[in-house]
């Protein structure tokens, strides 16, 4: 059992898929599906800051296109744009908000999904002002210190300590969360990102294991190559710039789930034959081999 981070290769591939996804774009895209804000929404308002924050939070084993879109529309009708305001969360039943929110199918895990919804939005509204600029700023912007507070801070419901941001506390969508506020809210004053791991997910750990930054040959608990993978944006980023600042292991977040939502994942998961790669800006590190990730294991022969 074996694994290799190869971060001269993970440097080439960074810079590759960056100035790829910047210009041309990877598979002919350069659109995220949080990219588009409801009908009514003006960028960086505190309306667009609780439609990403309270979308995202429920970001775990979904489509991105399909839960960005429900949640727009379910942003857009005004008897559900409510669910979007943290005061009104505060005052609605939970049985209403469990209805309404499957109304555009926002919701996957009915109970589920509207309990860490309306936890996340009632944090805010009665620890920080139904704003998450003041939970940030009392962070003192500080990314680390952030993701630190996302984990560790509680509230007591029902005689018990339960966490203040289910899910968003997470190891995938806190870091997500806080790229979103800097590319689509465009939050500035977050500070020493560069300490965010990137949000892995099934396409960014895809694309990393099948452009062979990470590769060998094992079989491992998802969660544990997650950790490699993690790593292997962090060492492998060092040293390269964008737009004349340092690249940071969030950059190749969106190239890398371009590159495997349209591509890699249609390679055979055995033999490694992908039938999009005569047309893939990232072919010439396509490795060959058996790449599974299925049921929380990565079986690699790379």
């Amino acid at each position: 059992m074996s694994i290799v981070i190869d971060n001269q290769r993970g440097k080439k591939v960074a810079e590759l898929l960056y100035n790829s996804f910047s210009t041309m774009g990877i598979h002919g895209r350069t659109d995220m599906p949080e990219d588009i804000t409801p009908n009514s929404v003006v960028r960086g308002s505190l309306d667009h800051i609780l439609f990403i924050t309270l979308t995202v939070s429920i970001d775990y084993q979904r489509d991105a296109l399909s839960l960005w879109e429900s949640s727009r529309k379910t942003f857009d009708n005004p008897e559900t744009r409510y669910l979007f305001d943290p005061k009104l969360l505060h005052e609605t039943p939970f049985r209403k908000i469990v209805d309404d929110m499957q109304k555009y199918k926002l919701s996957k895990k009915p109970q589920k999904d509207a309990n860490i919804w309306r936890t996340v939005g009632v944090t805010f509204y009665t620890k920080w002002e139904g704003d998450p600029r003041n939970f940030l700023k009392n962070c003192n912007w500080d990314s680390p210190l952030i993701l630190e507070r996302l984990r560790k801070d509680t509230h007591l419901y029902n005689g018990r300590l339960v966490p203040d941001y289910p899910y968003l506390r997470g190891s995938k969508i806190g870091p997500l969360w806080l790229r979103m506020l800097r590319d689509n809210v465009g939050i500035t004053q977050l500070r020493n990102l560069e300490k965010v791991p990137i949000p892995v997910d099934i396409h960014v750990a895809r694309a990393t294991l099948t452009t062979g930054v990470v590769r060998g040959s094992i079989e491992i608990r998802s969660n544990k190559m997650f950790e490699y993978i993690r790593k292997a944006w962090f060492e492998s980023v060092k040293g390269l710039s964008v737009k004349n600042r340092p690249m940071i292991a969030l950059d190749v977040d969106e190239p890398l789930w371009h590159l495997s939502k349209y591509g890699c994942s249609y390679r055979n998961k055995i033999t490694g034959y992908c039938p999009v790669s005569n047309r893939c800006e990232a072919r010439e590190f396509c490795i060959k081999g058996r790449i599974e990730i299925e049921n929380s294991i990565v079986k690699l022969e790379t």
